[in-house]
């Protein structure tokens, strides 16, 4: 028997401009520039990358948000 992995497989972009999230109801946050890895969901894309004091980063943004910030070119997705 054969186990296959269900792990989604993440993917790559960068961070050209200015991009935000919200943690809750609260003021919206900056990404920082720079390269984050991207992981799909049904209706969500998670963000997450390091920030410069090394700290982890993690945002999710509703797929409709994030799909703007891509056609905007505020996110540049990597092939």
């Amino acid at each position: 028997m054969t186990q296959h992995d269900t792990t989604p497989t993440p993917r790559h972009a960068t961070i050209q401009g200015h991009v935000t999230y919200r943690e809750g109801d609260g003021m919206p946050i900056t990404i920082r520039k720079g390269p984050v890895e991207l992981l799909y969901d049904t209706d969500s894309v998670t963000l997450s990358w390091q920030e410069s004091n090394g700290a982890a980063g993690l945002a999710a943004l509703p797929r409709d948000e994030f799909e703007r910030y891509v056609r905007e070119g505020l996110i540049a997705l990597k092939t």
